[in-house]
This record gives C-alpha cells, sequence and structure tokens, in this order.
C-alpha cells in the first residue's frame, strides 16, 4: 500500500532531511571503515557490532529528535522511542557489518520514514561509494537523477543477489532455491542494502533474502517501488510486515515467486 504525502513541498523538506542525515552519517562512518584501529564486539545474538554502527545511529537520531520531537524511532542498535508516534523513523546505520568489517565497501545506512505504519520515504545510502538512493514509492532517485527499472530480458538471462547463499538456500527448504538456481544465469552474494542498490539501479534482475528485520526490510519498499520494481516476501504477499524480501522486476517477480514456493 502506498499513502500519499500531503504535499510536494512537504514531500522534498523530508527528502532533503533524508539527505542531510545521509550525509552526516557517512561523515562519522567513513573513518572507522578499514581503519587498523576498529574494534568489533559481538551482540548478544553474536552478530558484529563496532562504534561505527552505534555512533552513526545516535548521530542520526538526535537529528532526528531535534527537527522532529513529536516522532518515533526504531533503530538496530538502540531500539524504539516513542513508538506509538504517527511518524516513525527506521535506522540501521550500517547494514552489511560484515562486509564493513572485512574491509569491504558493499555496506551501507538504511533510512525510512513510516507513516501511520506505512513506509513513505526510504533511503540507502552507500557512504564506500558515494551513492544515494531515495524513494518516495512513485519515483526513485540516485544521486539526485530519476531511476526506472528497464524491461529486462528472460528469467534464464537473470542475475540474482542475495546476502547469505547458504541461508537463502535452506531456509524455506532446498528445492525453490535449487529451482530458481537452475532457473536465472547466475547468483552472486552481493548482498545486504548493496544488492537492493545493484536491483534498483539496474545492474542485476532479482535480489532477496530469506530473513530480515523491519530496519533491513521498510527502507528498500519505497526505493524498489519508486524504481518500478515489485517487492514483496518470499512468499509473493506484501513486505510491510514481512521478514523477507524478494524484488524483481514486476515481469520476472510472479516466476520468481513460484520457483522459490515450488509451484512452478
Amino acid at each position: 500500500m502506498f499513502v500519499r504525502m500531503s504535499s510536494p513541498s512537504e514531500t522534498e523538506a523530508l527528502k532533503q532531511f533524508i539527505v542531510e542525515m545521509a550525509q552526516a552519517s557517512a561523515h562519522f562512518i567513513m573513518p572507522y571503515f578499514a581503519s587498523p584501529d576498529l574494534v568489533v564486539e559481538n551482540k548478544g545474538d553474536m552478530t558484529p557490532v563496532t562504534a561505527a554502527d552505534k555512533g552513526a545511529e545516535l548521530l542520526l537520531r538526535d537529528m532526528i529528535m531535534k527537527r522532529f520531537p513529536e516522532h518515533g524511532i526504531l533503530g538496530e542498535e538502540y531500539g524504539q522511542y516513542q513508538p506509538e508516534a504517527s511518524h516513525r523513523w527506521i535506522l540501521d546505520p550500517v547494514d552489511g557489518t560484515k562486509s564493513f568489517t572485512a574491509n569491504n565497501a558493499q555496506f551501507g545506512t538504511l533510512i525510512c520514514l513510516l507513516r501511520d505504519e506505512v513506509p513513505i520515504l526510504g533511503a540507502i545510502n552507500l557512504p564506500a561509494t558515494s551513492q544515494l538512493l531515495i524513494g518516495d514509492g512513485e519515483t526513485s532517485t540516485l544521486n539526485g537523477r530519476l531511476i526506472r527499472a528497464k524491461e529486462p530480458g528472460p528469467l534464464s538471462k537473470a542475475i540474482v543477489v542475495t546476502t547469505d547463499y547458504d541461508d537463502s538456500a535452506t531456509r524455506h527448504g532446498v528445492e525453490g532455491w535449487a529451482a530458481l538456481k537452475k532457473a536465472v544465469r547466475k547468483i552472486y552474494t552481493w548482498g545486504d542494502c548493496y544488492g537492493y542498490y545493484l536491483a534498483a539501479s539496474g545492474g542485476v534482475q532479482v535480489a532477496c533474502d530469506p530473513a530480515m528485520n523491519a530496519w533491513d526490510l521498510l527502507p528498500l519498499i519505497p526505493v524498489m517501488r519508486g524504481a518500478g520494481l515489485t517487492i514483496s516476501d518470499w512468499q509473493g504477499r506484501a513486505p510491510e510486515k514481512g521478514d523477507s524480501c524478494v524484488v524483481a522486476h514486476p515481469s520476472l517477480h510472479q516466476e520468481v515467486i513460484a520457483l522459490l514456493n515450488g509451484r512452478a
């Protein structure tokens, strides 16, 4: 479901605020990237976290609280703030921390604005490559330039990207993933938000992950839809309440879903 912003001027002001947040967080994060002094800790779920993750989220939360004190926030590192607010920001300060800690540039910052629980604006910022995608569900831009997915060829020519090949191959059953692998040209682990940047910008034809948190998934929705792509959960349902993700051009999406779920 797409909910239109109340006015074009409001939309543009919020997009400009997202640009400011992306620039500020990138400026904070990049000194930690490939630093020999970077300290990596493990959270309770054994996923890595660094001072870049924690500090960038605190920075973004502070910016939001100062600009929009009535808004709520959900962030990966520091949880909920004013969860009953009609407008809530969803933050993943470093999506792809494993890549980040391996000196791999395939990481980014994810930002989303919900209104009445509907994602109305989303952003993928890639600090290491200076690429910023912003979407509003109808249009998406890459560094300010409008982008739109082109009609792809058949699925047999498609490149698929995912974050964790083994997880994708087993979490929802091995048969579906094996069927997709057989049907496409190639599968790569160009994952996390970087893979969805590749899909939105036309570099790959399918991006998918079998398990995602709200801060991983919700920011993608306005960006993918704005780029003319279909986004759903693994079973093809609306992604807003989902915990998995499949993105593809509308001409390929249903075929991909059918293969993944043994319906082809």
